[in-house]
């Protein structure tokens, strides 16, 4: 095989495996709505439980269930709290089916369950109560570019990780492209990300625990030593494929699971409201 096939194998894999990657990301991790299905009469009702929410006012749970006959109810208290279970009802709209979680400040969270009711017969949708973070609204020209630049540079990782494995030309420049992008992604872009939605520009080590933000760290930390090594070495091909891995691994892991929360058994002991 020619340097040249191989270099066009080497970056459609990277682009495949990247936007692998991103669907993986997209469809895990605590903030991906609970979905299902459930029968009632003999009909198929689909639900959509929603586990993130980013507007100022209470978030809404819809279901719709166009069958006036089947009501329902919501289970639900502030997640990491002392607050006792309150229970309402879904209130009908047209088709549609709505409970009201109490909106919360960003990082708070509400957990909760939902009941449809036909006669005397209950359907628990949710077999565990699923758990809705808060978190302030993040503009698009701040988003859009956190993430595009975020996935840039995995591929580029891949790619140079790939290209090094395969003893391919321009090692170097890829590494460099790697850790440009991921600073603007991750280092620049992602704390305005956080200050947006949590009010901190920073909640990782050595200030909290905020998995997200550390992730970050770690990927950047990683391809800084594998650059400079890199620097005075071109020749080295441990520490970009170290650092390839990193971030692979990194990436593996689903988004936003451990992120910022609000722990209300340390805020006040309080019933939900």
């Amino acid at each position: 095989m020619n340097n040249t096939l191989k270099t066009i194998l080497i970056w459609f894999f990277a682009f495949v495996f990247t936007a692998a990657m991103a669907i993986y990301q997209r469809m895990t991790g605590p903030t991906y709505p609970v979905r299902g299905h459930v029968e009632i009469a003999g009909k198929i009702i689909k639900y959509r439980l929603i586990r993130t929410y980013d507007g100022a006012d209470d978030a809404k749970v819809k279901i719709l269930v166009a069958d006036t006959s089947v009501k329902g109810e919501i289970k639900l208290r502030r997640f990491k709290s002392y607050d006792t279970w309150l229970t309402s009802p879904l209130q009908r709209s047209g088709d549609t089916l709505i409970g009201f979680l109490p909106h919360q400040a960003p990082a708070g969270k509400v957990m909760y369950e939902v009941t449809l009711i036909q006669g005397q017969t209950r359907y628990l949708l949710n077999d565990h109560p699923a758990v809705l973070r808060y978190k302030g609204f993040v503009p698009g020209f701040i988003l859009i570019p956190h993430i595009f630049f975020i996935f840039l540079a995995m591929m580029f990782s891949t790619l140079t990780g790939m290209m090094v494995v395969f003893k391919m030309k321009h090692t170097y420049i890829y590494a460099w492209i790697t850790l440009i992008t991921l600073t603007l992604g991750g280092m620049i872009l992602g704390p305005f990300v956080q200050k947006y939605s949590f009010d901190a520009y920073w909640t990782g080590w050595p200030f909290g625990y905020d998995l997200t933000d550390n992730k970050s760290l770690i990927a950047f930390i990683f391809w800084t030593i594998a650059l400079i090594v890199m620097t005075f070495k071109r020749g080295n091909k441990i520490w970009p494929i170290i650092a390839s891995i990193v971030l692979l691994s990194i990436f593996l892991i689903p988004h936003s699971v451990l992120g910022s929360e609000i722990d209300y058994t340390k805020v006040q002991k309080t019933t939900t409201k």
